[in-house]
């Protein structure tokens, strides 16, 4: 997390909107989300008064994954503003899953109820009255309100320093309070503070984890996102180099090793055939930053039956969903370092993971020889899309997705250059966020060619965002993945033996949809369609594009016949 700005802010009285956005400009604040209501009109005015550039969507939702889509990408403070009661209730969704993703600064701001109700108003009762206090904390948010005018600017400064330590946040000001007189204290310094130490481990774990290390003969390393936001990276492949140990990520440490020799690519369901047989041929799995959940690792049964050592700086995550055999509380960087100093290096004949037919092996693989293609003069195969648009896209990207029986064949067929250019839209297990999540990304990175895989089912959801994406003129790329179906939904019924037809709709036109907000959309079919767009492509500076990918509904993602089959 960035540090924010300590500086004296403007002295003096002035109405509670205003001085709101003083706070939050003071703060470093330059983009704001939203959809505003009667209550907060004044407050984005007031902002944009500022200087403060102000993106709105056409629903709640997805102005909520808009600011979590830029704090991802920027590690900055997202902001949101919307209104109360139905503004509030319509982002739930979106602020319980920016709430359980990974550390996103986000602070949602709105409207609340009067503290002290007028008397005799024609605007009593409050049509719009909602303890939204206690949904939050259902939701997995905290809620700031302030009581009066004094302790307004200390409300909005210890909301933004709780959303700036990693979480989502809600702060609601009271109708009578958003015009009261407010003085503003005359410094605002707020944020997460000074990050803490890396944590190294206690020298018995280390003891252990080098004893079951050394009985190895072929570990393998497992990667995840701790890993990644811990710099790990080098000291990892130095210790694979070191002990003949293949590299592997989970989802969320996805294209963390790109380009090295040994990297066998991910884990679980998202795993192709080259890499599986090595990571079958392990003896001992040495996880770092990876929580190894049920996702990850195919319910368990995605990884060898092999001992488990499991480094992570959070104790609560280790073992939470998968055994460990040895237990590593410390920063994976600093624990990294304290086993490259442990273990001696082994001879290239106690190394046979690293072996010159294994290192040819990963190299000559080839993601299409892990399937036949399904497709059809109709509709091309996901697998086979999602390796062409692989092939055209430029190296440097960033990718979105969404949530489906498609986001299967997303982490396999679709390189990232590293772990932040990758987002998921769905810790909540929802689908429809990804729009909003995309332009927020977007925003956040405008250089990068930005690319959103979203379903026909979530892209009914936001088709009113293909106004916001054409009114702000955003360079993204809109993979739509249509099955004319919810496809997760249909191939569990078909899974478990029953008729999936209830999951199954008419095909939408969304090109000629995408076409009416004045946006450039082409039809995919074939890889002709594709390769009729690959000078378009290419630039990776296009945008917005909305491609209406017609694809074949009878491929089932892994993960998903995996669950199913688990259960």
């Amino acid at each position: 997390m960035p540090h924010t700005k300590s500086a004296a802010a403007p002295t003096g009285f002035q109405p509670a909107y205003e001085a709101t956005a003083a706070l939050l400009v003071d703060l470093g604040v330059h983009d704001v989300f939203g959809l505003m209501g009667d209550d907060t009109v004044r407050l984005v005015s007031a902002l944009v008064d500022r200087g403060v550039r102000y993106h709105d969507a056409r629903h709640e939702n997805a102005a909520v994954a808009m600011a979590a889509g830029y704090a991802s990408t920027t590690g900055a403070l997202g902001v949101c503003v919307i209104s109360r009661g139905p503004g509030t209730t319509n982002a739930l969704t979106a602020l319980a899953n920016a709430a359980r993703g990974d550390a996103t600064p986000v602070l949602a701001i709105t409207g609340d109820e009067w503290v002290h109700p007028p008397a005799n108003s024609v605007l009593l009762p409050d049509g719009k009255a909602l303890d939204i206090a206690v949904v939050g904390a259902g939701c997995g948010f905290p809620t700031f309100t302030p009581q009066t005018a004094r302790s307004l600017p200390h409300a909005v400064l210890d909301a933004a320093g709780a959303a700036m330590r990693g979480h989502t946040v809600l702060l609601t000001i009271p109708r009578d309070l958003f015009e009261a007189p407010v003085e503003l204290p005359a410094s605002t310094a707020t944020g997460p503070g000074p990050s803490p130490a890396p944590l190294p481990a206690r020298q018995q774990s280390i003891d252990a984890a080098v004893a079951m290390i050394s009985r190895s003969r072929r570990p393998m390393i497992v990667a995840g996102a701790g890993a990644w936001s811990a710099g790990a990276t080098s000291a990892l492949v130095e210790l694979a180099d070191r002990i003949g140990a293949v590299l592997s990520t989970s989802l969320r440490g996805i294209g963390m090793f790109a380009g090295h020799p040994l990297n066998a690519g991910l884990i679980g369901s998202w795993s192709h055939t080259a890499g599986r047989r090595l990571m079958d041929e392990a003896d001992c799995v040495l996880t770092f930053g990876a929580s190894l959940n049920l996702k990850s690792t195919s319910d368990g049964s995605g990884l060898p039956t092999a001992p488990v050592v499991h480094v992570d700086s959070d104790r609560a995550s280790i073992g939470r969903f998968y055994w460990a055999d040895v237990a590593v509380v410390g920063d994976a960087r600093v624990v990294c370092e304290q086993l490259l100093a442990a273990l001696p290096e082994r001879s290239p004949e106690d190394k046979p993971l690293h072996s010159a037919e294994n290192i040819e092996l990963l190299a000559r693989f080839d993601p299409a020889a892990d399937f036949e293609a399904a497709s059809t003069r109709w509709a091309i195969d996901p697998r086979t899309l999602i390796l062409e648009l692989d092939r055209l896209l430029p190296d440097d990207r960033a990718v979105v997705t969404d949530n489906g029986n498609f986001f299967g064949f997303i982490p396999p067929h679709m390189r990232v250059p590293s772990p932040d250019r990758f987002k998921l839209s769905s810790d909540f297990s929802t689908i429809g966020l990804g729009f909003g999540t995309a332009m927020g990304a977007t925003i956040a990175r405008p250089d990068t060619c930005t690319v959103l895989f979203i379903g026909d089912g979530a892209m009914l959801m936001s088709l009113g965002e293909l106004e916001t994406l054409a009114r702000l003129d955003l360079p993204l790329i809109v993979v739509i993945m249509n099955d004319a179906a919810y496809g997760a939904e249909r191939h569990f019924l078909e899974l478990r033996g029953f008729s999936g037809k209830q999951a199954m709709f008419p095909d939408t036109d969304f090109a000629a949809l995408a076409e009416a907000f004045a946006l450039e959309a082409a039809t995919v079919r074939t890889v002709a369609d594709l390769e009729a767009l690959a000078p378009l492509l290419a630039t990776g500076r296009v945008g917005p594009l909305v491609l209406d990918c017609k694809v074949s509904p009878d491929v089932v993602a892994g993960f998903l016949s995996g669950h199913v089959a688990g259960r």
